[in-house]
């Protein structure tokens, strides 16, 4: 499961979503105004935010920005009660990976929370996943961008080859299924520019004997 920071100023709805989600097995963070966000953000690394717009002392989107300055893989869904079209428009478009209105049904809230995430697969903070169990060589993969290395040596790899690494370093000692391999590469771009969703799943075994 997740790491997860809430940042909500209603303090009802912010320990009753935290409740639900530590029942669903994430453990939690919660903010209660922006500034209290992004020093939760500065200082620890998450699996994905929860992230209401209407923040005291800063707003969501400020902080959304902030977030997006910093680091590109961060999951984040917006939780408000700005409903308008241009409201979410402006939302996605600064960099919200999904955005729900309130009031919401919380089976709603949780399986999109589960789709950003499993789309995700990648470390919040940090600069690079790492895996020291290949002898005495380290084996790091960026969180950013197609670059990995083994040891003080770049490996050479594509595009599709890096989020499969990320994603299996990412899961170090748990078993990842060819469906969470798929479901991981769904939204992504494919290397010829179609979609992750393309990718045959005969394919796979190509990518890992690659690897």
């Amino acid at each position: 499961m997740a790491h997860l920071l809430i940042a909500e100023d209603d303090e009802l709805l912010r320990d009753a979503l935290s409740a639900q989600l530590i029942q669903a097995g994430h453990t939690m963070a919660a903010a209660a105004h922006g500034l209290q966000a992004r020093e939760l953000l500065e200082n620890t690394r998450f699996d994905g935010v929860i992230l209401d717009l209407g923040l005291p002392q800063m707003d969501g989107m400020d902080v959304l920005h902030w977030i997006r300055q910093r680091v590109n893989a961060l999951p984040v869904l917006i939780l408000t009660a700005r409903d308008g079209v241009d409201d979410r428009v402006k939302g996605l478009n600064a960099g919200a990976d999904d955005y729900l209105t309130k009031p919401f049904i919380m089976v709603e809230l949780q399986a999109r929370l589960a789709a950003m995430l499993r789309r995700s697969r990648m470390p919040a903070f940090g600069g690079s996943l790492e895996l020291a169990s290949l002898g005495a060589a380290k084996l790091r993969v960026d969180a950013q961008q197609p670059r990995a290395w083994l040891g003080d040596d770049e490996i050479e790899v594509t595009q599709r080859e890096w989020s499969l690494l990320s994603l299996l370093v990412a899961n170090a000692g748990q078993v990842v299924s060819r469906e969470d391999v798929l479901n991981a590469w769904q939204a992504e771009p494919g290397e010829g520019g179609g979609v992750g969703g393309g990718v045959a799943s005969n394919a796979l075994e190509v990518y890992v004997h690659r690897l």
